[in-house]
């Protein structure tokens, strides 16, 4: 799209109220954009609601989302300092660690692993008390860090309500129109509101396909993830240790372990996802709930991690899934949508969706009102990849 001349002016619609559209929207409106964004129901109540808010700045490296990764990472770092949070989403730096969980250990059985070009062994917190053997360090606070996802998309969308021209919509897409030239030209909603556009941002994660302009060209499924969300009685006693785990729910070690996941937050908080699946996406991002049996399976998991987490020592404040939107080839489609001028897509971005908003939205912003992003290349992300695709 060609540089837009007077950004104050410029009308743009970003439909989306995830990490992704909020992150968007926010940097359009700094540029000096007017942006409004439409959200369905309320602001992160999918997804960037109910994620980890786990942020790593290499694990990306070696794919086609190393520089977007690296690039967001730093701008998480940067926004702390300027929306003020470590008290206002709670970021911060942490240490991260890998570690086998299995019911044949007992209590007393703490090996500890010594890492590949280390001298000195990793030692398990002292509240990891449950039958964890063979820590490994895998990420340190200058590598790896966290944030409270909910908080952190709310509070972005303050500032930008506060301080720029930004207006929040609560309405559903219809349809997205695209004038005689092949230029998106206004947003139209199921209850019949049009809003005129110079450009419209689509960053609806797994519910991206609803839209025929979207489904014709590429496939987003949803990755249903389940989470619970525990208050320690004691949570001072909970160090900032994000913990990946190798679970075996079944004596032994040669069964398939689960890969459960567990961050304890500053606001006292500990957080646990684990047992994921391919599922069918509600229509309304309301009605997706846990699965029991998955649910279960969490709870055991905090148990043995810490006898801080189990039952009577731990108040359990949610117990909850989501979907991650996740495309074919595994990497987000992020551009300018083909044979559509001005109408753009973010989505796809799987488990790395609270990572790489700040990256994504500042890349989209330059993008829709420069013609060009400079903060990373966005051409592995195109969504002319699928036309490509096709034709061959």
């Amino acid at each position: 799209m060609e540089q837009i001349q007077q950004q104050q002016q410029q009308p743009v619609v970003v439909c989306g109220g995830g990490v992704i559209g909020v992150c968007t929207a926010y940097f359009l409106a700094k540029k000096g954009a007017s942006v409004t964004l439409i959200e369905k129901s309320s602001i992160a109540c999918a997804a960037s609601g109910k994620a980890g808010g786990f942020l790593a700045l290499d694990w990306c490296d070696g794919g086609p989302l190393s520089n977007l990764a690296r690039a967001s990472f730093n701008l998480h770092r940067s926004l702390s300092l300027q929306l003020d949070g470590p008290q206002a989403y709670g970021y911060r730096p942490l240490h991260a660690l890998s570690l086998s969980l299995s019911l044949s250990l007992s209590l007393s059985d703490h090996p500890v692993a010594v890492p590949p070009n280390s001298s000195r062994p990793t030692i398990l917190p002292s509240w990891v008390d449950g039958p964890a053997r063979n820590p490994k360090t895998i990420g340190t606070t200058d590598t790896t860090a966290q944030l409270h996802p909910h908080l952190f998309t709310r509070t972005l969308l303050s500032s930008a309500v506060a301080n720029h021209r930004l207006e929040v919509v609560i309405g559903e897409l219809e349809r997205v129109e695209v004038d005689g030239a092949g230029r998106a030209s206004a947003v139209v909603l199921k209850d019949g509101r049009t809003m005129k556009a110079d450009a419209v941002v689509l960053a609806l994660g797994p519910w991206s396909c609803r839209l025929p302009l979207l489904s014709s060209l590429f496939r987003v499924s949803g990755l249903k993830v389940h989470s619970i969300v525990l208050q320690p009685r004691e949570p001072h006693t909970i160090t900032p240790h994000a913990l990946f785990l190798s679970y075996y729910p079944a004596h032994g070690d040669a069964e398939k372990p689960l890969d459960p996941e567990v961050y304890p937050r500053p606001t006292g908080e500990v957080y646990l996802c684990g047992p994921s699946a391919e599922a069918e996406v509600p229509d309304d991002p309301e009605q997706v709930v846990g699965d029991p049996e998955a649910i279960k399976v969490l709870r055991r998991v905090a148990e043995l991690v810490s006898s801080h987490l189990g039952e009577g020592e731990a108040h359990v404040k949610a117990e909850q899934a989501c979907f991650l939107p996740s495309t074919d080839d595994s990497v987000p489609v992020i551009g300018e949508i083909p044979g559509a001028k001005g109408c753009y897509v973010a989505t796809g971005h799987g488990c790395w969706g609270i990572l790489n908003g700040p990256a994504t939205g500042a890349a989209m912003a330059e993008l829709v009102l420069d013609g060009r992003t400079s903060i990373v290349d966005l051409t592995p992300f195109s969504p002319s990849r699928f036309v490509s695709s096709r034709q061959l």
